[in-house]
């Protein structure tokens, strides 16, 4: 009895060691320097996965803040358009002295300038509205409407609701830019420009101007349009008559017709 009793804690402890060898076997299989040849952290997940995923994070936050930075407003504010700035300080006083006006408001200024042009042909040609609005941006900076027939003509064989031109309205700094453009840049290039005859005022300070080929203006090139067309510019201010309206666009620059005046 006391050999069984004696041989029953030996056989115990064979079996804890036997267990114990198996755990370190184990253990030595699931560690991280005989799974693959690939070193693992302490959550278990191999270390070069892990540093590649934090370079690549590393790039989209470094990219994402140079992409804010780009999109930040200027913080410096654009610049008055010249044209302004010579109403303010030439123009005004000019006109107050003669005309003889008791205040700086009653001098006439600029309202609004409008370009338009007719497409005739979009009623057989279903392009042609697309390029002249293509051009008429370019031109003004700014995109303009469709205008469509308000009444049906039979003899031209236009329906009410037809597309027939684009026009756009030009306000505030755009019109400055515009204006200045206009006179100094695209008039000169006029073949043949003698200066604009008086005949295109209407008797209650708006001036009207017809161009003929819109390739007078730089900013179109000559080899990316599909057809030279004609504009019209309407230039309306805040001129009782056309004596004022004639003197005011003459010190903005525009280059009118001298009257002769016969002996």
């Amino acid at each position: 009895m006391l050999d069984e009793e004696t041989e029953k804690p030996n056989d115990l402890e064979e079996t804890e060691e036997s267990e114990g060898t198996v755990g370190e076997l184990s253990e030595s299989e699931n560690s991280p320097e005989t799974e693959g040849g690939e070193e693992k952290t302490e959550g278990g997940e191999p270390e070069a996965p892990r540093r590649q995923r934090r370079e690549r994070a590393g790039a989209r936050a470094g990219g994402g803040r140079t992409s804010t930075a780009a999109l930040e407003p200027p913080t410096e504010p654009p610049p008055t358009p010249r044209l302004y700035e010579r109403f303010k300080n030439e123009i005004v006083p000019t006109m107050v002295r003669e005309f003889s006006y008791k205040s700086s408001m009653e001098v006439p200024r600029l309202q609004k300038i409008v370009l338009n042009i007719g497409v005739g042909e979009a009623l057989t040609n279903g392009r042609a509205i697309e390029a002249a609005s293509r051009d008429l941006t370019t031109i003004s900076g700014q995109k303009p409407i469709v205008t469509k027939a308000r009444q049906s003509i039979a003899g031209f064989k236009v329906r009410q609701g037809n597309p027939i031109g684009t026009a756009v309205t030009l306000r505030g700094a755009r019109m400055y830019h515009f204006l200045d453009r206009l006179v100094n840049t695209a008039l000169p290039r006029i073949r043949d420009f003698r200066g604009l005859p008086r005949r295109g005022l209407d008797g209650r300070g708006n001036f009207s101007i017809g161009i003929r080929e819109q390739i007078i203006f730089p900013e179109i090139d000559y080899n990316d349009i599909d057809k030279i067309r004609g504009l019209q510019v309407t230039i309306a201010t805040s001129a009782k008559n056309d004596t004022e309206a004639i003197r005011l666009l003459e010190l903005y620059g525009m280059p009118f017709i001298k009257d002769t005046v016969e002996a």
